[in-house]
């Protein structure tokens, strides 16, 4: 199989593949053409990949532009899992969305910027001043509750299962993130939240992304999933991401 991969850093180890900077995409337009499969493009490479050229990619079409923004992510969740999803507005900024927020959520709640990832451009908002200092930098606003976590957990998706699951935690902080400081530990792992975040990712065509699910009273939401997510958890399990992709795509090692 003729395979182009945009982020070798993905794809180690994969065979008979040709690596591409996605700035020269354009330049490099006979070689794509002739290839069969296209591994971990950019999201702004998508649209040109799939319907311009008709190329298969890697991951989804789904998984890279419903993990590239919150918004869209979200609004894909409550069409599939909405009770799976935490009480959230998506409002863009103006005097009275302003007043909204403040009606429907108590303090604290979380306030997130729409393009971001390992913790950062999340805020956990306290008070009146700090919601305006999210609002100021923010023309869209992104406002979920506060539940009450000690963890969360992270489920790893590629093809259609789930390759490891681990808790992470953050006692010196909100942010369970590894890039935040968060430890990870695989004790106890619910098997229906697993089940929540597969039977997600099945539902709405996502092949490779990290769940982030939390546990409420037994119920399960998920927070979110990022396409690229880190390796830390996987070298602890001693999993090889690489492996799994070649083995779903039916590629060589």
């Amino acid at each position: 199989m003729n395979v182009i991969s945009f982020n070798p850093f993905r794809t180690i180890g994969i065979q008979n593949q040709h690596y591409i900077k996605p700035e020269n995409m354009f330049l490099e337009k006979q070689r794509i053409e002739e290839a069969d499969l296209c591994l971990f493009p950019e999201n702004w490479q998508v649209n040109s990949l799939v319907y311009g050229l008709k190329k298969r990619i890697f991951p989804s079409i789904q998984s890279i532009q419903l993990g590239f923004n919150k918004i869209e992510m979200t609004r894909a969740l409550w069409s599939v899992v909405p009770e799976h999803v935490p009480k959230t507005i998506i409002l863009g900024r103006n005097r009275d969305t302003f007043q909204k927020v403040l009606d429907e959520f108590p303090f604290p709640f979380v306030a997130k910027e729409i393009r971001s990832s390992m913790g950062r451009g999340v805020f956990l908002i306290e008070n009146e001043q700090q919601f305006r200092e999210y609002s100021d930098q923010n023309p869209t606003y992104y406002i979920q509750e506060f539940l009450p976590i000690e963890r969360d957990l992270r489920v790893c998706i590629v093809g259609e299962k789930a390759i490891a699951s681990y808790w992470r935690e953050n006692k010196d902080t909100f942010k369970n993130n590894v890039a935040q400081g968060g430890r990870i530990y695989f004790d106890d792992i619910p098997p229906e939240a697993v089940e929540v975040a597969v039977r997600t990712a099945r539902t709405l065509g996502i092949d490779h992304a990290g769940f982030d699910l939390i546990v409420v009273d037994n119920h399960y939401y998920i927070l979110e999933f990022n396409t690229l997510f880190g390796n830390q958890g996987f070298q602890e399990l001693n999993v090889s991401v690489e492996e799994e992709i070649a083995n779903y795509l039916g590629l060589k090692r």
